[in-house]
């Protein structure tokens, strides 16, 4: 544990230099996965199920608060993060022969990973969901963290690296984005039940 506290702290504070730690790093992306992003994921998820569930908030006069919004959508956060990593991962690593150079899926894995610690602890702030503002800016750093990494995990040349990142950026958020839509609809009967049950003036 205090292993991750100090790496998440480290690419938070420092994370030119957390970079150059991890780059030679030969756990696998499940390993990475497991070991990393999971505990970290669980913030934004159980911050989220507080927020809504438990402590609530009012939209337009409406009060939303309800235990089970709360579960499907820290389900929703949990599932999106690490499906997210491993399919960007995935999307990365297939990409490197377009832009001359090659990147194993576990370190495409890990620098999704590791680029995603900011937003991953900024997500405490959904714990009171008007502070969201606050996920967005952790979310906006994490990117700042990506281009970082990517020539030290990527080895992509100065000419191509720019496409490359900005490629790797698109896919990003659409993964994030076409799975948070997929997941929002398998739980939207749930989701509609629930916020049906817990609105009130």
């Amino acid at each position: 544990m205090d292993k991750l506290i100090n790496l998440a702290k480290q690419f938070i504070l420092s994370p030119k230099e957390a970079w150059e730690s991890v780059k030679d790093d030969t756990s696998s992306a499940q390993q990475h996965v497991t070991s990393y992003v999971f505990p970290l994921a669980l913030i934004p998820a159980i911050a989220t199920f507080i927020g809504v569930g438990i402590i609530g908030y009012s939209v337009l006069g409406y009060r939303v608060q309800s235990m089970e919004l709360g579960i499907s959508q820290a389900v929703i956060s949990l599932v999106s993060t690490l499906l997210g990593v491993f399919i960007s991962g995935f999307v990365i690593h297939k990409l490197a022969p377009s832009f001359q150079t090659e990147v194993s899926l576990d370190k495409a894995v890990k620098l999704v990973g590791f680029s995603y610690t900011a937003a991953l602890v900024g997500g405490i702030f959904n714990i009171y969901p008007p502070l969201a503002i606050l996920v967005f800016i952790a979310a906006i750093y994490s990117l700042y963290v990506l281009y970082l990494g990517f020539k030290p995990m990527t080895n992509v040349s100065e000419e191509k690296s720019v496409g490359y990142f900005v490629v790797s950026i698109i896919v990003i958020i659409l993964v994030y984005v076409v799975i948070g839509i997929v997941l929002a609809a398998l739980f939207g009967a749930l989701g509609f039940a629930a916020m049906k049950g817990s609105f009130t003036m």
